[in-house]
């Protein structure tokens, strides 16, 4: 079966936004709200290892700050927090702070161009993926992709494989049509859980360290001609960086084996 469509994945694979985006971020809306609360480097690190900002801020109050005094409805407290954080996370977009990472730009371009299907499915909030397309590509860029698959829209998020599975099923695709781009191992597990095996994994220097397993190919970026990509683990794109010839001729690799 052809490759008819790239998946991604945005925090941390579209753009580096972790640490000093939605990081700097969260700290911004926690003085904003009076709290004394700071998401140093490293903490922010072990906090990624849940996945949606709600919770996130729950399992730091469970598991580092339990002597916090909670108010009454926590929820709505939690959901609070993350709505400004939501606002702050807009403005560094807005300040210029979150460039996209080397070769996406040039990638979806030429996608675009040979009549790929583009799709996004995360698990951070719409808001937080329309304001990245805003300031790095401009508001035509929400039009390239066919499906934002993002935020609350299905229960289990990350590692669970929900949604992936559900913008296939929207898409009307199977797995073995898809290439999913991913930065973390719980990208990489909710993409293979949901019948994906063509799994394209950037790292970043939150996720360099985990095992990728399950993973077609792991790069430290996709490159640029001039400014070649490093392979961690896979068959080294040809040119030095990731194009479509070397997209086509991974995902022919994965399925024949």
């Amino acid at each position: 079966m052809d490759l008819e469509v790239l998946l991604f994945d945005v925090d941390g694979t579209l753009a580096d936004t972790e640490r000093d985006g939605h990081r700097a971020a969260f700290n911004r809306a926690f003085r904003e709200a009076g709290l004394d609360w700071d998401w140093t480097e490293p903490l922010y690190g072990e906090l990624l290892r849940v996945t949606g900002g709600k919770e996130r801020i729950r399992y730091f109050l469970d598991k580092f700050n339990a002597s916090f005094r909670r108010p009454a409805d926590l929820d709505a407290f939690i959901a609070g927090l993350h709505k400004a954080k939501t606002t702050q996370y807009a403005r560094l977009l807005e300040e210029g702070a979150i460039p996209l990472r080397p070769g996406v730009e040039r990638l979806l371009r030429e996608a675009r161009a040979a009549g790929l299907r583009l799709a996004i499915a995360t698990t951070t909030t719409p808001l937080n993926v329309t304001a990245l397309l805003d300031s790095c590509l401009g508001p035509e860029a929400r039009g390239w992709f066919e499906l934002i698959a993002a935020g609350d829209i299905v229960p289990a998020k990350k590692p669970a494989p929900d949604i992936y599975r559900w913008a296939m099923e929207r898409m009307g695709v199977p797995p073995a049509a898809c290439m999913a781009f991913e930065d973390s191992d719980n990208g990489v597990r909710s993409a293979f859980d949901a019948g994906i095996r063509d799994i394209l994994v950037t790292v970043n220097g939150y996720t360099q360290g985990q095992d990728f397993d399950g993973a077609a190919l792991v790069l430290d970026q996709l490159g640029e001609p001039g400014s070649p990509c490093r392979t961690l683990s896979g068959p080294a794109p040809a040119e030095g960086h990731v194009n479509l010839a070397s997209l086509r001729s991974l995902h022919a690799r994965v399925h024949q084996e």
